[in-house]
């Protein structure tokens, strides 16, 4: 088992209680509050389980400024008020800075029994082989490939 020290026993709560808000949020159609509430304990949450240094060099690598551009700017423009913008902006911008994690999560959840059997099925398997390919050659290139300028 991993052992955790007493701050990230706090991030960890911290950031369930701030995924617990944005989904409650979500569900109860974009409230602002919610939401806000929710991006701000996610967001500590993950500072205190990383700890602030390694957040900081995570989201200010030169190859992630785009995605995380999208989701602090989507935190900003919920906590402004428009929560369906935000959150939006926060999504893609979440996909982008953790698309290379996706595979590594999908592998783990294989291995539980009740959910890796559910994506071992024939519809479900295509899918997910298709977006495992998709995940894999997006995170291998940060910019999209010109064949036609290259002979």
């Amino acid at each position: 088992m991993i052992s955790l020290t007493d701050t990230q026993k706090i991030g960890m709560g911290l950031t369930g209680f701030g995924v617990f808000f944005l989904f409650f949020g979500m569900l109860l159609f974009f409230d602002k509050a919610l939401l806000a509430i929710g991006n701000v304990l996610f967001v500590a949450g993950l500072s205190f389980v990383i700890g602030l240094e390694r957040t900081f060099r995570f989201f200010f690598q030169k190859h992630k400024v785009k995605a995380t551009g999208f989701f602090l700017g989507g935190v900003l423009v919920v906590l402004i008020g428009w929560p369906l913008i935000g959150m939006v902006l926060e999504i893609y911008g979440f996909f982008l800075l953790f698309r290379g994690f996706f595979p590594v999560v999908v592998g783990f959840i294989r291995r539980i029994p009740v959910l890796g059997s559910l994506l071992n099925l024939p519809g479900i398997s295509s899918v997910r082989i298709f977006l495992l390919l998709a995940l894999i050659t997006g995170a291998a290139s940060s910019r999209p490939k010109m064949s036609f300028l290259s002979k």
